[in-house]
């Protein structure tokens, strides 16, 4: 018998949950998709089995988000449907201030708390003002890693008292944008990575006649963990060495600017799941301002980058897809660590700057899938073949029947080798197509009867073979979307989001399932789901058998908007943007709509002209017309759905 790994582990508590025969409760569905753990309190399931959403948690109402898709489907808006919950960035931006406030009061800090949201996370314009606009109170500002964020932040940026953290690798026309900044009064902060960038930014300012604000990157010692650990530590991509950093300090006092010398600022990486890297790296970096105080250097900022997790598998542990802290922790850790190394070396304590943007953004954005149908194995049930007499119908017979009487993996070993004796007469010519259909028949209803006796075996050891039984086994669900341009980071990074059905929770699940997309490409799949026990293969649902029935893909703010890709030319899907009213009879409102890419916006990215392409099909109706193969009517009409077929969107649509 073969034992489990953490992967495949299956508890005695989520097997009862799945396959008892006690009646299904919401709390078991809860359960199952372990909401109350990713969810944060934001996603709840109520009495009717929809999944709902509360934005601003205890301070505003909740919202039934499948009553969202249907509202946006009287507006002409189908599925794939991105839902944006736009007041929840309002609360993710005042959760983050007031942990670090509490924090700062907390330890009796000398420096206040300004943190930045990183553009690159989330770059549509909607969500950035909406973040600007939340954290007007707490003179929450941006960071920008390319000129075209840097003219972006420019022109949303408009409190004097928040920062704008330039990082990235700059040219001239970067640095004299962000001097544009300094002359309009705001606080820009040119972060140098590279020992030329100080030097370019003192001669441009010179020319420009203002002093600037700079800020210097760290190559710390201290390196991240997980997928993102290698853009930290020695070989990281970005930051100085030690030597380099004494050597722009005398840059900078060479050419009269050792003022201009503001902040230093590191990152560990993005979702750093354990807590524990992120103090030493506190720790390092503050030695750093510390010393460089101590040099004369008039520091006031330190940043220390992004790098607070998300949890998205709900396990909160130090999975790549968790984090074993929360944001109060995280704040505290930050503050306490910087203050006990600035007490220990007698320096001022600085002011702290965080580019947390997975952490504000990830959570406000669902994607709502609708499942279209699903390829199922033969013999989910029993076919009635006319037997006959030949040996392998007869054997495959004979090991259904006597499934409950032997071994389970003593009947799939027998039943496997009869399969593989099938193929092998096939190949040779021995086995008709009809013989080999009855083969495959019967093979399928047995390995079901096999599986049903080993899911209710309710036990940890279960077999190996029994694992990839299930796999076997596992429907396919067709969805209306593509993997590559809503959820890319799963596709490229094995990046864990939360799936689930947003409606008929109160209905036990009977299916295992994988999720595809409607490319024509083998990987257009989600093939990792969330599980108590680390993460699963198979996904449990409910039968298709009544339309629509609606998928939800949660967590989905941070990235998947901007890094998506035109694979089959499948573009961006329909969005809608929620807000909260109580003056609303339903509680909400549907602020924006935004119809998704139509099939010639799409062609034209790709450098297709609409108009020459009419053009041609014409050419060839006229030709098919001129040679009597089709009607002038009928021509005409062809034309018509042609140009018809342009205006529509790129995914799929039953009239």
């Amino acid at each position: 018998m073969a034992s489990f790994g953490r992967a495949s582990v299956r508890s005695k508590e989520r097997e009862a949950i799945e396959f008892s025969d006690e009646s299904w409760a919401i709390k078991d569905a809860k359960a199952m998709y372990l909401v109350d753990r990713w969810g944060g309190g934001y996603f709840e399931v109520n009495d009717r089995g929809d999944m709902t959403v509360q934005p601003l948690m205890g301070r505003g109402g909740k919202i039934v988000i499948r009553e969202v898709v249907e509202a946006a489907r009287l507006k002409g808006l189908g599925c794939p449907l991105l839902i944006r919950f736009q007041d929840m960035l309002h609360h993710r931006v005042r959760a983050l201030n007031e942990a670090f406030s509490a924090a700062i009061s907390r330890k009796r800090f000398k420096g206040v708390y300004r943190g930045v949201f990183p553009i690159k996370v989330n770059q549509l314009r909607e969500v950035v003002e909406e973040i600007v606009n939340a954290g007007r109170p707490f003179h929450y500002g941006l960071e920008v890693g390319s000129k075209p964020e840097m003219f972006a932040a420019l022109s949303l940026h408009t409190d004097n008292d928040s920062l704008i953290i330039c990082n990235g690798y700059k040219d001239d026309r970067y640095i004299r944008a962000a001097l544009l900044g300094r002359k309009l009064g705001k606080t820009v902060m040119l972060v140098t990575e590279k020992l030329s960038e100080v030097q370019a930014i003192v001669t441009i300012a010179k020319e420009v006649g203002i002093e600037p604000m700079i800020g210097v990157r760290l190559r710390l010692s201290s390196k991240g963990a997980g997928k993102w650990s290698e853009s930290s530590g020695g070989g990281a991509k970005f930051g100085l060495s030690t030597e380099e950093l004494l050597q722009a300090t005398a840059i900078l006092r060479d050419a009269g600017m050792s003022s201009a010398l503001r902040l230093l600022h590191f990152h560990i990486g993005s979702q750093v799941p354990d807590i524990l890297i992120i103090k030493r790296a506190i720790r390092e970096a503050t030695r750093y301002y510390a010393k460089l105080r101590k040099m004369g250097h008039p520091i006031e900022y330190l940043d220390v980058g992004g790098g607070l997790a998300i949890d998205y598998d709900g396990s909160r542990t130090t999975s790549n897809s968790s984090m074993n802290y929360s944001v109060r922790e995280y704040a505290r850790d930050i503050v306490s660590n910087v203050a006990d190394v600035c007490d220990e070396e007698n320096v001022p304590h600085p002011n702290l700057i965080s580019e947390s943007g997975r952490a504000v953004v990830a959570h406000h954005s669902v994607l709502v899938v609708e499942a279209l149908n699903t390829v199922e194995k033969p013999g989910k049930a029993p076919v009635n073949f006319p037997v006959g007499e030949h040996k392998l119908l007869r054997e495959l017979r004979e090991v259904g029947e006597m499934v409950e009487q032997r071994e389970l993996t003593e009947s799939w070993h027998d039943l496997v080798q009869i399969r593989e004796e099938a193929q092998k007469m096939f190949e040779l010519g021995l086995l008709d197509l009809e013989l080999k259909a009855k083969t495959e028949s019967l093979f399928w209803e047995a390995a079901q009867r096999i599986m049903r006796l080993a899911s209710q075996l309710n036990v940890n050891d279960l077999p190996e073979e029994m694992i990839e039984l299930r796999r076997e086994l596992a429907d396919q669900y067709i969805c209306n979307f593509s993997v590559f341009q809503s959820l890319l980071d799963h596709w490229a990074l094995g990046a864990m989001f939360p799936v689930l059905p947003i409606h008929r929770l109160d209905e036990r699940p009977t299916a295992r399932a994988r999720l595809a997309d409607i490319t024509c490409d083998s990987d257009g799949k989600i093939s990792k789901y969330i599980h108590q026990d680390d993460e699963d293969d198979t996904l449990p649902l409910h039968p298709v058998n009544t339309r629509p029935y609606y998928l939800g893909v949660f967590l989905t703010g941070a990235y998947q908007d901007i890094m998506g890709d035109l694979h089959n030319l499948f573009g961006r899907v329909n969005e809608v943007h929620v807000f909260l009213d109580n003056d609303e009879p339903c509680g909400y409102y549907l602020e924006v709509v935004i119809p998704g890419s139509s099939i010639a916006e799409v062609l034209g990215m790709v450098q297709y002209d609409t108009r020459e392409m009419l053009a041609r099909v014409k050419a060839q109706v006229d030709a098919a017309i001129k040679q009597d193969r089709i009607k002038p009517s009928d021509g005409m009409k062809l034309l018509e759905d042609y140009e018809k077929g342009l205006k529509d969107q790129t995914y799929l649509y039953n009239e």
